[in-house]
């Protein structure tokens, strides 16, 4: 949810606003994100969420809102120059304010996009292993990538019940795919078309 308002609301601001130079340069910074490689910032990160106290749960939302931040206003930017402007310009005639225009206009028209960018997020963080590995220091916080991680040792493995694992951990996102890849497939042709 975090990251579904939090993005919107920046790709908002920088689709409107794109001819001036400084929102422009703020895109190109976001787009730039995309690629540097998480090791690379690895070492630093560890520091700084245990300095901050990050290193728990509440910690991992925060993170994973602020990384995918680029590729999801990267997607967003892209369908919302796709709105027709005079959508919104008729309603700050009727004397709407920005917040207003963005909350009963826009989003409500970014719902193929929030389902697009939901289900990426979704993928990504339950798949994400190494992220989780360095940053989280409690065992009982452990994500389920982690907890399978149990199952390989160094001289043996347990193939039975990893894949068994594999298979139950796997099913969730598979059923939430399944019922929503009709907006996700319609949010991405609709991103497309300029």
């Amino acid at each position: 949810m975090f990251t579904l308002l939090t993005s919107s609301l920046v790709a908002y601001a920088l689709a409107r606003n794109l001819h001036r130079p400084f929102f422009k340069g703020v895109f190109y910074y976001l787009l730039a994100a995309l690629f540097v490689p998480f090791p690379i910032i690895m070492l630093p990160l560890v520091k700084q969420t245990s300095v901050l106290g990050l290193d728990n749960p509440a910690g991992m939302i925060i993170l994973y809102t602020i990384y995918g931040l680029s590729l999801n206003v990267f997607i967003y930017t892209a369908f919302i120059r796709s709105i027709p402007i005079e959508l919104e310009e008729a309603a700050r005639m009727d004397g709407a304010s920005t917040w207003r225009v963005f909350r009963q206009i826009v989003f409500p028209l970014l719902m193929p996009m929030n389902a697009t960018v939901g289900i990426l997020t979704c993928v990504w963080a339950w798949n994400d292993f190494i992220m989780p590995l360095v940053v989280l220091t409690s065992p009982s916080d452990r994500t389920l990538s982690l907890a399978q991680y149990v199952f390989q040792g160094q001289y043996n493995t347990d193939y039975t019940v990893a894949f068994a694992s594999y298979l139950m951990a796997m099913a969730p996102l598979l059923i939430v795919y399944i019922f929503s890849q009709r907006w996700v497939i319609s949010g991405v042709m609709r991103g497309s078309i300029k």
